[in-house]
């Protein structure tokens, strides 16, 4: 009895035991389960993307804009209150830093179609392998898109992928998150968005078709970014945007070029051209500086303020002979006309790579100060600065969007402007560009525009443009019977229609974003 009695108590034990160490087994594996359910990043593995620069470039540090103050000091930077910084996954915020400037040493000249009172300045002899902000010498191995026969079974509908990223480091950006500089080029025939006939503001040099090119397949490409759809440029809606404004060019030929598309693109919305005049009766020629085109059913104005450095281009006595320099300490003597804008488009950059501004030798002046030699880099940082601090004491970000346009590239092939240099033969976009290098320019832009208390979204669209060897006037910037000497080609300016079309998407783009309230530029890791 008692051995029965033992063996019952003996299960009783066996069975709590059992029991509890169950019941632990299973508490543990539903603990183990939520833990993993709230915290997904514990079990899932984690991927980096890497991609591929679309330039050689080096990155640099703000501390380097102290070489542009006159006093050494740098402003606060005010990151937030025009620059997005993105968030990761837990909500810590990560910031890229730029490192050290790298000079390029020397660049090639840009032939310049005017803007007023420019001189052509003689080209140095020898020219180090080109970088982007150069006139670029294109290598004749880089291959023209139409020699792959992918692209040529699917013409229509698509072009080859093409990685155009930018620098790597500062990229245009919608609030939410779509990056306008990835992307690639597509064939699309409903493009243009207006023709040679249809727009009456082309002016004769960048007016390729009525000037005798014959290939119309330039026209034909649409930027189309990777991560978002882009929206075809839609006038009636633009205008609407501008309505009672002022949208204001300001800058070097090159911006003119984007003005003029701006006006083309307006017009396919406008019932009555009569009612698109100019203010002044000026007709738009290379001649002319400033033009201001009124739209009067909108109650808006297109302008644009020829300023090739956007600061002061002046004159001093050096040597008992009054000589010209640039003061880049001063801002545009016709920066006046352009307060009160609604939106501000500037860019600068051309005009740097001529011969006078690149050796700096008596040139570059501040206060009553011109300096024996300035490295046009420094020069161009302390411009930048000059302008930057003018707009920070004139704009109201309340008020006035300003924009930044970045450095529109170069396609010289064999020689430079004036020594041979040619792209007449081109008529498709380059299929790779992964040799260049960034401007260091753009990357002074980057610096300068961080120190800003105003916000200024940059317009990057020197990627984009690096595979568009085939959107240049050439030979074609002259009517036929009138053109430039067998020698010379223009391959710094664009054939309209054409590529600046595709800057101002973007600046539509950004101007219809629902947070258009907001003006960020954003930085990618």
């Amino acid at each position: 009895m008692e051995k029965q009695r033992s063996f019952s108590l003996k299960s009783t034990r066996f069975l709590v035991f059992s029991f509890a160490i169950s019941s632990s087994l299973i508490f543990l594996v539903f603990l183990f389960t939520w833990v993993i359910k709230s915290n997904p990043a514990i079990h899932r593995e984690t991927h980096f993307q890497f991609n591929k620069p679309l330039f050689n470039h080096k990155p640099i540090t703000i501390e380097s804009l102290s070489r542009f103050s006159s006093n050494g000091s740098v402003q606060s930077v005010n990151h937030s209150t025009h620059f997005l910084k993105p968030e990761n996954e837990s909500g810590s915020v990560k910031f890229s830093v730029f490192k050290q400037i790298q000079r390029q040493e020397s660049e090639g000249e840009v032939v310049e179609d005017g803007d007023g009172d420019g001189e052509i300045e003689d080209v140095e002899e020898d020219t180090p392998a080109p970088t982007m902000e150069e006139d670029i010498e294109v290598d004749d191995k880089l291959e023209l898109l139409k020699e792959h026969k992918e692209v040529k079974m699917t013409k229509v509908s698509s072009a080859d992928e093409f990685k155009a990223q930018g620098d790597g480091k500062m990229e245009e950006k919608m609030m939410n998150g779509c990056d306008v500089t990835k992307g690639k080029w597509v064939y699309d025939e409903s493009y243009p968005l207006y023709t040679n006939g249809s727009c009456p503001f082309i002016d004769e040099g960048f007016n390729c078709g009525t000037n005798g090119r014959q290939d119309r397949d330039y026209m034909k490409w649409k930027w189309q970014p990777q991560d978002c759809d882009f929206p075809r440029f839609n006038a009636a809606k633009m205008l609407d945007l501008i309505s009672g404004k002022r949208l204001v060019f300001v800058g070097d030929s090159i911006n003119r070029n984007q003005w003029e598309s701006m006006l083309c693109m307006l017009m396919s919305a406008v019932k009555d051209p009569k009612k698109v005049y100019e203010t002044h009766g000026r007709r738009i020629t290379k001649e002319k500086g400033n033009y201001s085109f009124k739209f009067v059913d909108y109650k808006c104005t297109i302008e644009y303020y020829v300023s090739h450095f956007l600061v002061h281009e002046s004159k001093a006595r050096i040597r008992q002979k009054r000589r010209p320099t640039l003061r880049i300490d001063a801002i545009d003597h016709g920066s006046s006309k352009w307060k009160g804008a609604d939106i501000l488009v500037f860019n600068t950059a051309h005009w740097w790579s001529h011969f006078k501004t690149k050796a700096g030798i008596n040139y570059y002046q501040e206060g009553n100060q011109v300096h024996p030699k300035l490295d046009v880099s420094t020069a161009f940082g302390k411009a930048l600065m000059t302008w930057a601090g003018w707009v920070d004491r004139h704009i109201n970000p309340r008020k006035t969007r300003v924009f930044f346009r970045n450095l529109a590239p170069s396609h010289f092939r064999g020689g430079l402007w004036n020594s041979g240099g040619h792209c007449m033969e081109a008529t498709w976009p380059l299929n790779d560009t992964s040799g260049m290098e960034y401007p260091e320019k753009n990357r002074i832009v980057e610096e300068v525009i961080l120190q800003m208390k105003t916000p200024v979204t940059l317009l990057n669209v020197t990627g984009l443009s690096a595979y568009r060897i085939d959107g240049h006037p050439s030979i074609y910037g002259k009517k036929t019977g009138t053109r430039y000497s067998s020698n010379i080609q223009d391959c710094s300016h664009w054939c309209l229609p054409g590529v600046p079309d595709t800057w101002n998407e973007i600046l539509f783009f950004h101007l219809q974003s629902k947070e258009n309230s907001k003006f960020h530029s954003k930085i990618r890791l």
